[in-house]
């Protein structure tokens, strides 16, 4: 993809009892990218490789068309927070403003105070003291304050209560507005991702389940709701994932206008991120 940001290509990275499984998605200039799956799936493991935080086996992955060790400053133009603390907690928001105007180049001071201010946070109190929800506030207001053009989340809005995530959200969606900025987002949270992404890369077991824009999950997809008698008439093909829950089955489907035309006594839901997620983790899903 030309205008790619983020582009990984077939990233491979094998664990005892784990195996990243040829990897593949791009972020666009200006879009949100949702990264979801299962604890364990390797969100996490996309993320580390993709920084070079941990050696990949195989694959490749370029931000804006070069690689990261290419480029010491590269890392400038990319933000990133992950579900903990990044500062020696003995520190007050204050002196980590200090560390890393000495670390960024082109850190803002000015943005930085402004963030703290937004999120209330109090600059001379020791980070030690603060709760999880303020400490994440902390990293994302460090990582929005040296001009980043890409911000890589993993689970950072978790540690927040709704009234406070919501107002990061905002935030992020301020950030992508120029169209030059993007963000990858892993969340368990699909309420966020179903607010903010313009696409949904779903790993399963190491594997790109898919990735498609978040509208066409939302809109076009699925729940066909049925007994069993009736399951057995479905076509099979149209199937890409089914559980069974007591006397009832849940079918997710591609095309749910085709299937509401199709299958006209049937109740045809719209889903919802976690619908998806259950039925491809939980159900029985085809490759």
């Amino acid at each position: 993809m030309t205008d790619a940001i983020l582009q990984i290509d077939h990233l491979t990275k094998q664990y005892p009892g784990f195996l990243l499984d040829d990897v593949s998605f791009s972020i666009p200039k200006g879009t949100i990218m949702g990264l979801i799956g299962e604890n364990g799936a390797g969100k996490s493991t996309t993320i580390k490789a993709a920084l070079d935080l941990i050696k990949k086996d195989s694959g490749s992955v370029t931000f804006w068309g070069q690689e990261l060790s290419s480029s010491k400053h590269l890392k400038e133009d990319i933000g990133v927070v992950f579900d903990g603390i990044n500062f020696y907690e003995t520190l007050t928001p204050t002196k980590a403003g200090n560390i890393s105007k000495a670390a960024y180049r082109q850190w803002d001071e000015r943005l930085y105070l402004d963030f703290l201010n937004r999120f209330e946070l109090p600059a001379n109190k020791e980070i030690k003291s603060f709760s999880k929800g303020m400490k994440t506030k902390l990293c994302l207001a460090t990582a929005l304050s040296h001009a980043p053009k890409l911000l890589i989340l993993d689970e950072a809005t978790s540690g927040l209560d709704p009234v406070m995530r919501d107002d990061i959200l905002d935030v992020f969606l301020e950030f992508v507005q120029d169209e030059n900025h993007s963000i990858l987002m892993s969340s368990h949270i699909s309420t966020d991702l179903e607010k903010i992404a313009d696409y949904i890369t779903f790993i399963h077991q190491g594997k790109v389940l898919f990735c498609k824009t978040k509208d066409e999950l939302k809109y076009r997809y699925g729940i066909i709701r049925c007994k069993t008698k009736f399951f057995n008439t479905v076509d099979k093909s149209e199937i890409l994932a089914c559980r069974k829950d007591g006397y009832q089955w849940d079918i997710l489907v591609a095309d749910k206008e085709k299937a509401k035309r199709r299958y006209r006594d049937a109740i045809v839901d719209d889903v919802t991120l976690d619908d998806i997620l259950l039925l491809y983790v939980k159900g029985d899903y085809k490759e």
